[in-house]
Formats: structure tokens, sequence, C-alpha cells
């Protein structure tokens, strides 16, 4: 037969089939019609599965191709319960698709569940409304349908928490991929979100489940995730933009997380912007939040900060933060620069062991306000920044020694070490000290009193011992009328010592004799 003929019986007998298939399709549409697997209220069910409440919807029309489903508009999310409390949320687009070979193989299977614009509120904790969203056994709402959906995606969504004290944490989502959604069934999700507070973009992706109603807790997770960037400054009086990257497994009652962390320009109140860089391993109740800090190392300078403790509260309400804080071998400077926008009074070397509390505080608390402190700290070799300080230093410990100056520049150059220790406590953004020790070679000064982190206000007072008589620690005419009280300073077989306070704020801090107690 020539190629044209055979080319032309070809198209004649796949007309022929196309012709006979029209007509059993046409034959068949009351009865595809009656039993159509895609119509709405044969998925209705699984999507209730899925989102966990009852569905409306305000429009609807069904698709055939390429793929059969249906497209819905208009959907309000009500309470599978307590049906006169307002809707749990809304969606504008639900876009349901399926595939002609399941529907043909009659396999229970939906391709896709697309949610554009979804809004779920989720009601305060101990409310009517929160107790009618999740009932006692309410779990086994959430272990997935039973019809299998091969994707699952909510796209430009947003969930908010509403506070137990008022206040909304709203957690923008722009992307959320799930796949192989099944009771029973393990899944793989890809997420890109907003935070709620502190502020900053969160992508993960990773396996969840399956899902154990019965015990949710001992759901198994993993996956990766990274998490900038972090505006610190929502978290209240204190700055700076971290990055971080990490990883997590285990169950959903306890997770176990590692991550890494930097944040170029940390600083508290306004101190300098300093890079602080951060490793942490720590296990996540993912049924609460609450968190147990197994190990957190920091890093600034050259000074490394080592931190154990948990962040953990009540469902609902601000987490109460209780760390212990050790720095083996630190330097003064590297810890100070965050919290003075100038130059740091004082550098050297400095070990401390504290324990730090942070409190949820309320709308409107500082950083300063939330903090209390406990513990000491000691700088044995230090050196003021300030340079006309440290030459009045050095000539103080000079006179201190008996050493007779011939002149304002024989300190200029003595650029004297001093020392410095104590015990201290932070309460409302002052710090107490009831010791606090500060020496230079040939004196040594014992004060206790406090300084206002906020406005670095000073007011110390307590006793200078100095090798020598009163009369060596001032100079002409002061020198002659103090010495009709060396009797009184005198120590037996010792030098002065001189009752002192420290008071003043920044710019304008002086150091005084106190014999009369007054300040």
């Amino acid at each position: 037969m020539p190629s044209a003929a055979r080319r032309h019986a070809i198209l004649l007998w796949l007309g022929g089939v196309a012709l006979v298939l029209v007509v059993i399709v046409l034959a068949c549409l009351p009865l595809i019609n009656k039993y159509w697997p895609y119509r709405y209220k044969n998925v209705e069910p699984m999507l209730e599965s899925v989102l966990a409440s009852k569905i409306k919807i305000d429009k609807y029309h069904r698709t055939y191709f390429p793929r059969p489903g249906f497209v819905a508009s208009g959907l309000t999310l009500t309470r599978n319960t307590a049906t006169d409390l307002p809707p749990v949320g809304t969606a504008r687009d639900l876009i349901v698709q399926g595939s002609w070979l399941d529907m043909l193989m009659l396999r229970k299977r939906v391709q896709l569940v697309d949610v554009v614009g979804l809004h779920v509120v989720i009601p305060p904790v101990g409310s009517r409304a929160n107790q009618a969203d999740f009932p006692a056994g309410s779990s086994a709402d959430f272990a997935g349908p039973t019809t299998a959906v091969g994707t699952f995606h909510v796209r430009d969504s947003q969930l908010d928490i509403q506070r137990v004290n008022g206040g909304t944490y709203s957690f923008p989502i722009k992307d959320l991929v799930i796949r192989n959604l099944q009771r029973g069934q393990t899944i793989t999700y890809k997420v890109d979100m907003q935070n709620a507070q502190p502020t900053g973009r969160i992508q993960s992706k990773g396996n969840f489940g399956p899902l154990k109603p019965e015990n949710l807790g001992a759901t198994p997770l993993s996956g990766q995730f990274t998490f900038e960037p972090v505006n610190l400054g929502d978290i209240g009086g204190i700055h700076g933009t971290l990055s971080a990257t990490g990883k997590f497994s285990g169950t959903l009652a306890a997770v176990e997380a590692e991550a890494d962390s930097d944040t170029p320009d940390f600083a508290v109140g306004k101190g300098k912007p300093t890079r602080v860089e951060g490793h942490v391993q720590s296990t996540v109740n993912g049924l609460n939040g609450n968190i147990v800090l197994h190990t957190v190392d920091l890093k600034t300078g050259a000074t490394g900060v080592h931190v154990e403790g948990s962040i953990v509260g009540a469902t609902g309400t601000p987490k109460v933060t209780d760390l212990d804080i050790t720095i083996g071998q630190g330097r003064v400077e590297d810890l100070l620069r965050p919290f003075f926008a100038a130059k740091v009074p004082i550098t050297g070397a400095v070990t401390l062991h504290s324990h730090a509390r942070l409190d949820g505080g309320h709308v409107g608390a500082s950083f300063f306000d939330r903090l209390h402190m406990a513990g000491g700290f000691d700088a044995p070799a230090e050196r003021l920044t300030n340079e006309k300080n440290e030459k009045n230093l050095s000539s103080l410990s000079q006179r201190a020694q008996g050493i007779k100056q011939q002149g304002a520049e024989d300190a200029s150059d003595a650029d004297v070490l001093s020392s410095l220790n104590g015990n201290a406590t932070v309460q409302g953004g002052v710090a107490s000290t009831p010791r606090l020790t500060f020496a230079i070679p040939g004196a040594t000064a014992n004060l206790n009193g406090t300084f206002d982190l906020k406005s670095s206000k000073v007011n110390l007072v307590g006793t200078l011992a100095m090798d020598t008589d009163i009369t060596h620690v001032t100079t002409g005419i002061k020198s002659v009328l103090l010495k009709p009280l060396i009797p009184f300073t005198k120590k037996k077989n010792a030098g002065a010592v001189i009752p002192i306070a420290v008071t003043g704020s920044p710019g304008a801090y002086k150091v005084g004799q106190d014999f009369l107690g007054l300040k």
C-alpha cells in the first residue's frame, strides 16, 4: 500500500477511535456526573480533616482539563463545636486537582490541594473559643486525612495567635508545601514564613510524622532551617540583626536542635554595635515552646562566654529566661563595648560567674526592667582608657605609696595597673554591690552602693586604705589642714583609712573624702 494511502487509513482509524470515545463519554456523562470523585461534597470530608474545621464556600465550579477537580472561593472555616462562636478563619481561594489516571484506576487520591489567602486565628489559651478549638482528645483531628493528598500547598496566608494579656502574635506564611499528606504517613515539608517576635524570616524543610494522635509528643521530626534577618530590637532594650542556621531531630515534645548565629551589630541601649557569634545546643518542647539550653557559647572580640539555662513559661504567655553565665578568661573591653557608645572606661582581663533572669515583662518594659542578675567577678589587672584619669590614678598610687613626686610629668608614664573584684546584683535597671574592692599599688578601696545602668549614675561609699598617711593624697594647703586628722585615720602599724564616696554621672564623676558620712 502506498505511503499516502497508509497515512490516510491511519488517520481514518484514529478519527473513528476518537469518535467512539466521544460517544462513550457523552453516553456516560450522567454516570460520570453522578459519581465524579472530585466533586466538592466528595472532597469536603478530606478538606475538613486537613483544616480541622467545618468549611463553607461562596462560589464553586468544576474543572476537567488538563486535570479534573474544582475551584472554590470565599471559604469560611467554622468550629466543629460551638458554632455560635466567631469563625476560626477564612481563605480566599481553594484549588483541588486530581488525576485522570487515578480516577480510571479508582485510586482514592488527590494530586493537589492549593489554598490561597488562608487566615487562621487561634484564640487565647484558656478562653472558651480556645477550648472549643482544642477539646480533650482533639489531637485526632490533626492526624491527617484518609484520602492521600500528593501536595498540600498554602500561600500568601497568615496565622494569628491571640495573647492572654491582649495583643496578637502574627505569623505571615509566604509558602508552605506539604507532600504525601495522609493519615499514618510521614510527610515532607518546606516552609517560608515570618516569625512574630522577634521578627525575621524562617525557611525550613524536613520530615514530620507519622503523627501519633494518642501521644502527640512522640511524633518524630527532623529538618534544617535558617532564621534571618532577625530584628533583636523587637525584644526591648537591645539592638542588632541576627542570622542563624541550624538543624534539628527528635520528637515533637523533645526536639534536639543545634544552631550557629552571627550578630554583627549587637548593642544594649545606646551602646556601640559589636559582633557577637554564637553556637547553641538545646532541647525544644514543640507542644509548649519551652527550651532547655544545654550549651550556648558566645564570642565577642577575644572573649568567650559560656551559658546554660532555660526559656520556659505557660503556653500563650511571655517566657521567662534563666541563665547561668561563666567567663573563664575574658577581656573587660569586649564585654563592655555593647553597653557604651563611646570608648569603654577600662580594659583588661576578667573572670565572671553569674545567674541572670529575664522576665517575660509587659508591654513597654525595657531590657533592664526585665533583667535580674546576681554574681561575682574579678578583673585583676585593669587600665583606664581615659588618659587623664589614668595619669591621675597613677599619681594617686605614687602618693599613696609615699613616693615623692617632683612634677606632674612623673606619673605620665606610670600607666598603673588596678584590680577590681566583688559581688553585684541587678534589679530594676540598678546594679547594687555589697562589696566592691578596687586596688592600686599603695591603696585599696572597699565600696558598696549602686550604679544605675540606664543613666550611668553612680553612688558608692566605703573606705580607702593607704600605705601612708592622708596628707600624701593631697598637696599644698589641703595637706597642711589634714595633718590634725592623721591620728584619727591612721591604723596601728598601717597607713591611713579614709572614708570616701564615688558619685556623679557621665562626664561628672568624682571621688571625694566622706568624713561626715553624708554621701
